[in-house]
């Protein structure tokens, strides 16, 4: 069995990333609280925060408590918490349609945007939707720790 360590890992997962259910955002979030369960999430990096991890776990109408214990009690395989996620949530075809396009069309503000983009050394103004700045900024992050 895996013991946590001093190496951390960084979510390189996007946000518009399904599994079989078809769910965006569903493989991160697992991988962010599978890591962070682990020690393995470095410093900086939302556990279970209250951008697009909250947005899916509320759209799949799923409580934030249970899914957190149920990923630390259990220590799923992505596949297995996607059954649970099936069980325990709501994810017919509409309600996860509807939660995609939601993850897929949200912008950051103005300051996050322009924070992020003079972070990771993004000259284009016009790049403001989430999930490409999101993984961007881990992209970046991940240069930053491997090149260090």
């Amino acid at each position: 069995m895996a013991t946590a360590t001093s190496t951390k890992y960084i979510p390189i997962i996007s946000s518009s990333t399904t599994g079989p259910l078809g769910v965006a955002h569903l493989p991160r979030l697992w991988t962010k609280l599978t890591l962070g369960n682990a020690g393995l999430l470095p410093e900086g990096h939302d556990y279970c925060g209250q951008g697009f991890d909250q947005m899916t776990i509320t759209a799949l109408g799923l409580d934030r408590g249970k899914v957190i214990e149920y990923v630390k009690a259990s220590k799923p395989t992505y596949i297995q918490f996607e059954s649970w996620v099936k069980t325990n949530g709501k994810t017919d075809s509409e309600t996860i349609k509807k939660h995609n396009a939601a993850v897929l069309g949200y912008n950051h503000g103005d300051d996050t945007c322009k924070h992020i983009r003079e972070t990771i050394g993004l000259e284009n103004a016009g790049v403001k939707d989430a999930v490409t700045l999101n993984i961007l900024e881990d992209l970046h992050d991940l240069h930053q720790h491997a090149t260090a």
